[in-house]
This record gives structure tokens, C-alpha cells and sequence, in this order.
């Protein structure tokens, strides 16, 4: 039987023990179905030690008696406060791993003594060396320390053949750095690395904050920031508000009973959207990316020699993370193995090679496919009104659930046509169609009135898609069996093309659709839209449609270009006969 040697990432917001058993990576439960425990450190009113959850939520009641992020002092002399009592970072450091040693002893009934433990490849000799003396003091023996980037190429390349370079790109609670690497067989090697120490989500965190802080003081004219106690249970609400916009397109910051004034108790309630928040930290993205190429410079690569993006930490789960890096390199971010966990199962990894264990597989349950819905937008710099919008990504870990905004375009719309896609190609046409469904009834509002759009899709392939008016409530939904499987043996060929525009139409998709004049109001000018790309479709299936059915769809183009022509024409019938015949075809 081999040795307990355990894996710890010790992260600045969270962290994580895992082992190799088996021939399988297994991150140890700190509580319950929990895997993460926060590394947040506190004393209690009796004196009595408090590690993970319990200080995390003293934190917010009493900062004075907790100690946050101590990742970011590690390496430093200076001590930190805890209680009215002084404590080097090694020493709060230790007591995070200390408790991950008891937990990991519990889990496997038997001593933990040794261990492999994790650190930013930016990590200066002072920070590693501290990291290391941490581990002693907890009563482990540091085996190996290993860089974070390394740790989570193992994690996602256990079971990996053939070589390749990755860009992995770590952004976690407080630090920030990217590593270029070189994969091939067992060997994990650095080939550069980039980075800021001080860089991460708490930066992300005190944005939000600072957006509450002026809220506050615009509204009750009041300046929180004085209040430890308020500013701690802000720094909580605006963490909580991080991550769900990670998959909410809106979120509101609330706490009650937030301070007093003049004897009245002031209350916090404002929402923010993704759309700010991602304004307020675009800064710290673009920083991040200039970090990426001064990394690739250093490894003597270009940007179209990097085979793939490993994505690493919690704050990576961020849309304009994974946006920008795509737009930026041409890659899109592998995200498969979970970022939270992903360095501590590479760091298990090491820990079993070392112990003599059995080389270990990392399974994760993923979608294959892309859903997502179809909306105006642009395409290939023109108008168009099925642009693919993808909510879910293929790679994703499941169960997810992910929502986005969609906006009406035209004063007093009341409908909106939900279609709902699996593909890649950013013409929904092209996609898949799995499903489609209506919310009517909107409320008599000017254009820009908001409706969330949520996919959530769990472990069995069943994929539930609701929208929802933000202001009033009213939702609709459609639940769709086997949404990962039943495509599984096609190709993503052309979707049925008869389907309705999500959101009404733009004023200068008129022109697009071949016409200046009203057609008969809001409906009249949609079916025009659709006529307009219904036969843009079928001019390209004539490329591949045989004689005959070649045939009929010239008469229906003809017939479908006359109603265009005419502006008093009802279009519907022609419509309608080119989309069946196009169905027809698809099928």
C-alpha cells in the first residue's frame, strides 16, 4: 500500500486537498458535497480557532478578529493582525493547511504527513520558501513544491498522447499568471511564464464595491467606506454578485440594514448588469493579456502556435475572460476540468507519481455540443436577424445553467419568439433547430425592455430553456429529452428555416430586407426580414439541391422575389412554401 501523499492547492480566496486512489484523482470533501474551503482564518469571541466557512461568515461581523487573501503577504516580514495578536503569513497559511491535514486524515482514516503543495509560477524564492515553511509548521512534510500552471496541465493532460503547446491562463482570487507550456508524454515543461501577484478576483470584488460605495453615498449621502462592519459585509455581497453574474446578465446588491443615519437604519439595494460590472474590470482583463504576449514572446512562440488555452481559477468563469482571450488568440479556452479544482488534482497528480501510485485518468462529464438561440445582430458586417447566440459552450462542465439579456427593438412589442439551436455556425440557419416557443403578452413598453433567456442543462442531457420579462415576471419554457444525444450521429447541417425573428426588427434592416416602405406595419416589416434571408438560404442550398428539387426552388425564390416586389403582396403563403420546401430538403 503506498503512502498518503496529498495534493493542496493553497489558493487566496479558496483551497483544496486531493489524492490519487485507485488510479483516480479524488478532490476530498471538506464539508458534506463541498470540495472548497475558503482560505479565511478567524478567532472567535472564546478564543476558540476558526478555518474556512465559520470564518469567512465572522469575517462579515467581525474583520477585526478574521484574516483574509493571506496568499498576497506570503514572502512579506511584515506580521498581520488577527484579534489584537501578531502572526507571520506563515502562520495563517498553516493553519489553512493544518485544517485541509485534519480533513484529508478524517476523509482517509489514516496519518497525512506528507505533501505536494501548489504556487504561482510568478512566486518569488522569498513566497515559495514561506509557502514551505507554512507546510512545517502544519506538520507537513513538503515533498515537492510545484508551479500552479504545471498542476493544472497535469490535471487536464493526465491521460494525454502527442505534443502540443498551451497557453494555461491562471486567474484566481488574488493572483494573476499565465504560463506557456510544452505537453509531451508525462513531461510537463515551462517554457515562459507572466504574471502580477496582486492581480485577481478580490480586485474584481472591491470594483463592485466601489460601485455600492457611490451608490450609497448618491442616494443617503452617506460615506460607508468608515464602517469596518459595513464594508466587510459589502465586500461579502459584492463576491456573491461576481459570481452569479458570471451566469446572470443582471444582479442586485442588497443588504438591509446596512448602517444607520440620524437614528435610521439605511439600506442597500441597487442592481448592476454584466454589462457594467464587465466595464468596470475590462482594466484588469486587458492588463492580463498583455501578460499573455509578453509571455509568448518569451517562449519565442506566436499566438498561431499555441494549440489550446487551459483555463485555471475561479475567476476565469468570468464571460469577458473567456471572450477576450478568444478574440485576442484565436483559441477557444478549454474549461472541461473544473479552474476551482483543476490545480489541486494536478497537484495529486505529482503527489501519486511520487508515492508510487497507479497513473490516474481525470474523468469529467462535459456537453459536447453548443446551445444556444438566435437574434439580431450582425453578420460578416451586414445586418441580420439569426445570428446564433451561444449560451452554453460545448466543453462545459454539467450541470450548468447560464442566462443572458435580450432586448426588445421596436416600442410596444408584446411577442418574442424564442428558437432554440445546437451548432457552431454563427448563421443560426446553419445550426441545428431543437426547439422553439413563444412568450406573448409583454408590456406596453419602449424598445430596450428586457427579457432573460436561462439554459440550463443537467447530467442526463435534458436541456430546460425559460425566458423571462424581467420587469413584470411573466416566463414561458420548454423542456427538451436528450438534447446531448440525439444529434449525436449527425452532422450540424441547416436547420428548418421557417422560424420567427427573436426580437422584432432594427429600423435599418428595412433596407436590408429590400424594402423602404412600412409593409403593413410591425408583422408586415418582419415577414419581409425573414422573406429577405429565407432566400439567401435557399439560393445556397441551390449548390447542392438535385435537378429537380433545384428546380423547385428557383419557382419558390421567383415567388418569394415577386412578393417583395410588391408591397401589397401577402407574403405568407410564398413564405411559407419556400420553408417547407427548404425542411423538406434538410430532412
Amino acid at each position: 500500500m503506498s503512502e498518503n501523499i496529498v495534493g493542496i492547492d493553497l489558493g487566496t480566496t479558496n483551497s483544496e486537498v486531493a489524492i490519487v486512489r485507485d488510479g483516480r484523482v479524488e478532490v476530498i470533501p471538506v464539508a458534506g458535497e463541498i470540495r472548497i474551503l475558503p482560505s479565511v482564518v478567524g478567532l472567535a469571541s472564546d478564543g476558540a480557532l476558526l478555518v474556512g466557512e465559520s470564518a469567512r461568515n465572522q469575517y462579515v461581523l467581525h474583520p477585526e478578529r478574521s484574516v483574509r487573501s493571506i496568499k498576497r503577504r506570503m514572502g512579506e516580514n511584515s506580521p498581520v493582525t488577527m484579534a489584537g495578536k501578531d502572526y507571520s503569513p506563515q502562520e495563517i497559511s498553516a493553519m489553512i493547511l493544518r485544517r485541509l491535514r485534519d480533513i484529508a486524515e478524517a476523509h482517509l482514516g489514516g496519518p497525512v504527513n506528507k505533501a505536494v503543495i501548489t504556487v504561482p509560477a510568478y512566486f518569488s524564492d522569498a513566497q515559495r520558501q514561506a509557502t514551505r515553511e507554512a507546510g512545517e509548521i502544519a506538520g507537513l512534510e513538503v515533498v515537492r513544491i510545484i508551479n500552479e500552471p504545471t498542476a493544472a496541465a497535469l490535471a487536464y493532460e493526465s491521460s494525454h498522447a502527442g505534443s502540443r503547446k498551451a497557453l494555461v491562463y491562471d486567474l484566481g482570487g488574488g493572483t494573476f499568471d499565465v504560463s506557456v507550456v510544452n505537453l509531451e508524454a508525462d513531461v510537463v515543461e515551462v517554457l515562459a511564464s507572466h504574471g502580477n501577484n496582486h492581480l485577481g478576483g478580490d480586485d474584481f470584488d472591491q470594483k463592485i464595491v466601489a460601485f455600492a460605495l457611490e451608490h450609497l453615498k448618491h442616494e443617503h449621502g452617506i460615506d460607508a467606506s468608515q464602517s469596518p462592519l459595513a464594508m466587510a459585509r459589502l465586500l461579502r455581497a459584492a463576491e456573491t454578485a461576481k459570481i452569479a453574474l458570471s451566469d446572470q446578465p443582471y444582479v442586485t446588491l442588497a443588504e438591509e440594514y446596512l448602517l444607520e443615519q440620524n437614528g435610521v437604519p439605511v439600506h442597500l439595494s441597487v442592481e448592476i448588469s454584466r454589462l457594467d460590472y464587465e466595464a468596470m474590470i475590462e482594466p484588469y482583463i486587458a492588463e492580463t493579456l498583455e501578460a499573455v504576449h509578453t509571455a509568448l514572446s518569451g517562449a519565442h512562440l506566436t499566438v498561431s502556435e499555441i494549440d489550446e488555452i487551459l483555463l485555471v481559477g475561479g475567476a476565469t468563469r468570468t464571460p469577458l475572460v473567456q471572450r477576450r482571450l478568444e478574440e485576442d488568440l484565436g483559441v477557444q479556452p478549454r474549461a472541461e476540468v473544473d479552474p476551482d479544482l483543476c490545480v489541486a488534482m494536478g497537484a495529486a497528480i505529482q503527489a501519486g507519481v511520487i508515492a508510487g501510485a497507479q497513473t490516474p485518468t481525470v474523468l469529467v462529464d462535459v456537453t459536447p455540443y453548443t446551445f444556444g438561440t438566435s437574434a439580431i445582430g450582425d453578420l460578416d458586417g451586414a445586418p441580420y436577424p439569426y445570428c446564433f447566440v451561444p449560451l452554453i459552450r460545448k466543453n462545459t462542465p454539467i450541470p450548468v445553467s447560464k442566462s443572458e439579456a435580450f432586448y426588445t427593438v421596436f416600442d410596444g412589442q408584446t411577442r418574442v419568439d424564442i428558437n432554440v439551436y445546437q451548432g457552431e455556425d454563427r448563421d443560426a440557419l446553419n445550426d441545428i433547430e431543437i426547439g422553439r416557443f413563444t412568450i406573448d403578452g409583454l408590456r406596453d413598453a419602449p424598445a430596450g425592455n428586457a427579457v432573460i433567456t436561462t439554459f440550463s442543462l443537467d447530467v442526463n442531457g435534458i436541456l430546460q430553456v425559460t425566458s423571462r420579462e424581467k420587469d413584470t415576471g411573466l416566463a414561458h419554457s420548454i423542456t427538451i429529452d436528450n438534447a446531448i444525444t440525439r444529434f449525436a450521429d449527425e452532422k450540424l447541417i441547416a436547420a428548418r428555416a421557417r422560424i420567427d425573428v427573436l426580437f422584432g426588427e432594427r429600423a435599418d434592416e428595412k433596407a436590408a430586407a429590400g424594402t423602404d416602405e412600412d409593409g403593413g406595419g410591425a408583422d408586415g416589416r418582419r415577414l419581409r426580414v425573414e422573406a429577405a434571408a429565407l432566400i439567401e438560404k435557399a439560393e445556397r442550398a441551390l449548390a447542392t439541391a438535385g435537378a429537380e428539387d433545384a428546380e423547385d426552388l428557383v419557382d419558390g425564390i421567383e415567388a418569394l422575389k415577386e412578393g417583395l416586389a410588391n408591397p401589397e403582396a401577402d407574403l405568407k403563403p410564398a413564405l411559407d412554401a419556400l420553408a417547407d420546401l427548404l425542411y423538406y430538403l434538410d430532412t
